[in-house]
């Protein structure tokens, strides 16, 4: 059985530099045309379910993705993939912070694995609620034999990727996750 996951196409929030995590952010020009070429590239294999969160940029990647699968019967959301939250930083330029907190502070919200920007979530706390739908996941796959698709997000799919391949926290927060491209993983 296989899992399909991709990022959604970029959007006006990730094209202006800035932090976008739960904000509703819609797809540019640039992010459609990337959700067409996740779904051409996609085109031949089959899946049976597929996920999204209820952000509108997860929605609008998978409904590219699923013009070429009539064989995807079943959509569910979960918002355990959605987005990092960022908190206070949400809608703020990256350089903004910068100026306002320093580079070093910066770093550690942006890109270090335990730290929490204000009112905000730690890579760590992604990874719980990532580890907690993948366990669901892989339940749900090997009871209904069912090839699954999941629309999801950067840092929803870096954490997914570090469950996946073993990775380390190191590793992990060095990964850029591509807006035209998809992870395929196996699940026995």
């Amino acid at each position: 059985m296989k899992v399909y996951v991709f990022r959604h196409g970029q959007t006006y929030y990730n094209q202006n530099g800035w932090f976008t995590g739960w904000k509703d952010s819609k797809l540019t020009p640039l992010g459609i045309k990337q959700a067409k070429i996740i779904a051409k590239k996609l085109k031949n294999k089959k899946f049976d379910i597929a996920f999204y969160t209820r952000l509108s940029r997860s929605k609008a990647t998978l409904r590219e993705v699923l013009k070429y699968h009539p064989e995807c019967k079943k959509l569910i959301k979960d918002d355990r993939m959605i987005e990092r939250g960022y908190g206070n930083l949400e809608g703020k330029h990256h350089s903004t912070v910068i100026k306002k907190y320093g580079q070093e502070r910066y770093d550690s919200w942006h890109r270090g694995f335990r730290t929490r920007p204000p009112r905000g979530e730690s890579f760590a706390d992604v990874e719980k609620r990532v580890k907690s739908f993948l366990d669901d996941l892989i339940r749900l796959m090997k009871k209904e034999k069912v090839n699954v698709a999941i629309s999801a997000h950067g840092n929803s799919i870096r954490l997914f990727r570090k469950i996946m391949e073993k990775a380390s926290e190191k590793e992990t927060v060095k990964w850029f996750i591509p807006f035209d491209t998809y992870f395929e993983y196996t699940i026995n």
